[in-house]
């Protein structure tokens, strides 16, 4: 399956190096906390109600990010799909969240079918608490992913240049279960915006590239093709 090839000691080098870089970030991410959990978002964005609002009621953790993508929603979609563990990777830190698989630079059609109740694997050997679930989606528009403390919801908006695309993640620490809470609050408080974002760019860099190599195509296709007598 895709995403489950090693990198070469050259990947391997640059994960290790997107992973210092991000570090400081990390570990600096609460002193502005306010900041980070608007990142790219407009106002209007962010006071917006997306899908899975309702579903983390009085979620400590509330964060509207976004990023604009010189593509149309129909070239970011698929992106968000394949999304997973071993399967297309997270676009981000792939020497943290994807066992050091590089993550897919293409568009993989083994990982293109989304069905409500799926998983979206965090880890290796997915289970409710290391996976999201797909709790409802729109193609092409919305995406919906749920764990039991907290929702991540994607809205891809269309625009004269191409996509918004906006995510919303609601979490909240289950101190019922302290180990759990303390892990939550460690990946969310300090992981999550670093993190997030490299995904964000990442997926604008492969829409983006992908469309562009797609417009070439179709104009030089028109280009070569014959005139009618």
């Amino acid at each position: 399956m895709a995403g489950t090839a090693g990198p070469t000691s050259r990947e391997l080098a640059l994960e290790i190096r997107d992973v210092l870089r991000d570090l400081p970030v990390m570990l600096t991410s609460p002193l502005y906390r306010r900041w980070h959990l608007r990142w790219g978002a407009t106002s209007a964005e962010v006071a917006s109600r997306l899908p899975g609002d309702t579903l983390v009621p009085r979620a400590p953790y509330n964060s509207t990010r976004a990023i604009s993508i010189d593509a149309p929603p129909e070239a970011v979609w698929p992106w968000l799909v394949q999304v997973g563990c071993l399967r297309a990777g997270w676009y981000s830190n792939d020497l943290l969240d994807n066992l050091t698989r590089p993550s897919a630079t293409t568009i993989l059609p083994e990982l293109q079918h989304i069905e409500i109740g799926h998983w979206v694997p965090m880890s290796p050997k997915p289970s409710a608490r290391s996976s999201l679930r797909v709790h409802s989606f729109d193609t092409n528009r919305r995406l919906v992913w749920t764990t039991p403390d907290s929702t991540w919801a994607w809205q891809l908006v269309p625009t004269d240049h191409g996509t918004r695309l906006v995510v919303r993640i609601r979490a909240r620490y289950d101190w019922g279960h302290p180990l759990l809470a303390v892990l939550g609050v460690l990946l969310m408080e300090l992981g999550d915006f670093a993190m997030l974002r490299r995904m964000l760019r990442g997926i604008k860099t492969r829409a983006e590239s992908l469309e562009h190599d797609r417009a070439q195509h179709v104009g030089t296709t028109a280009t070569a093709a014959p005139t009618a007598a």
